[in-house]
């Protein structure tokens, strides 16, 4: 299957071309497959979500592949399976110019497509439950800003957010959009055709095509911008992981939807919930973790099996 794009930037003049029959064959194929959705557990889900009075939610990766955005580590469809690529380094991008350039060229080439991805019905569903006052708190391992998009407002984004970039010498933070303008500006002529998606908005390019990329510098002192996500390799400030555990310590209950938990960032707050002794549920499309851990383990679509639970 060919999941390629082409971006072309004449005189200044950006153009994406995505077919609309790319789109929708992209998010399927980034859906792993699952046995049919199974009633009895269905109303378990149902059960464990009527008796949560102050529930906190953790979503990872799996919720988004239903919008299109691929994750790292799901059978056969995940990066991990697809490609030999590997995300950039925390350290290789503070300590290379070339590494950096090489990562906002990719990264130029995706945003039109990565930025436009909409909320699907398990962003909706955890937005409405907040709304009626189910959701105590969700907290995202996703860099994606669906749940934003959704409404979510109770949120904590555990790795940040691709939509805000940060100089990393002054701190000085913009919108990732007005960063898509100056590279225009920067780039006038520049071309590339990506052959492949990955995870967060990164698409594959090969050496030759990013050799000629310009990278702009913080408008307020010159120095390096990242976005404002933590990388590979990279931790998690400790703030917000301390406002994360107090989260969860006030629960009554905690629901993963769409994580492996393979990430240790994440997998910190269920040994929280279990010296709590919370009872867990898991909804993902294979193995996790936490599975031991868990009262309730189900293995289906996340778009599909939220929308049927009655927040009520």
């Amino acid at each position: 299957m060919n999941l390629g794009l082409t971006l072309k930037a004449p005189k200044g003049l950006l153009m994406v071309n995505i077919s609309r029959q790319y789109s929708r064959r992209s998010i399927g194929f980034f859906v792993p497959s699952s046995p049919p959705l199974d009633p009895e557990k269905v109303k378990e889900l149902q059960r464990f979500v009527t008796l949560s009075k102050r529930l906190l939610v953790m979503t990872g990766a799996g919720i988004s592949t239903e919008s299109g955005i691929p994750d790292y580590r799901s059978e056969k469809v995940g990066l991990y399976a697809r490609t030999k690529q590997k995300p950039i380094q925390h350290g290789d991008f503070l300590r290379s110019a070339p590494i950096r350039q090489q990562y906002w060229a990719r990264n130029f080439v995706g945003w039109p497509r990565f930025s436009s991805l909409q909320p699907n019905p398990a962003h909706w569903a955890l937005s409405n439950w907040e709304r009626l006052g189910k959701l105590y708190w969700l907290v995202t391992q996703n860099v994606d800003a669906l749940h934003t998009k959704a409404g979510s407002q109770r949120l904590t984004e555990l790795h940040g957010c691709m939509h805000r970039v940060l100089c990393l010498d002054c701190g000085a933070q913009i919108p990732r959009g007005v960063l898509q303008e100056r590279f225009e500006a920067l780039n006038p002529t520049w071309s590339a055709e990506a052959h492949g998606l990955a995870p967060d908005g990164d698409v594959f390019l090969t050496e030759e095509q990013v050799q000629s990329f310009q990278v702009p510098s913080c408008a307020q002192c010159g120095g390096p911008l990242k976005p404002d996500v933590v990388f590979f390799g990279d931790t998690v400030n400790p703030d917000r992981v301390d406002f994360v555990r107090r989260r969860v310590k006030e629960a009554d209950s905690l629901l993963v939807v769409g994580s492996s938990l393979q990430v240790y960032s994440g997998y910190r707050f269920i040994l929280t919930a279990r010296e709590k002794q919370l009872p867990i549920a898991i909804l993902n499309i294979g193995p996790t973790r936490s599975d031991d851990l868990a009262c309730l383990k189900l293995d289906s679509p996340c778009g599909e099996l939220l929308p049927l639970i009655d927040p009520h």
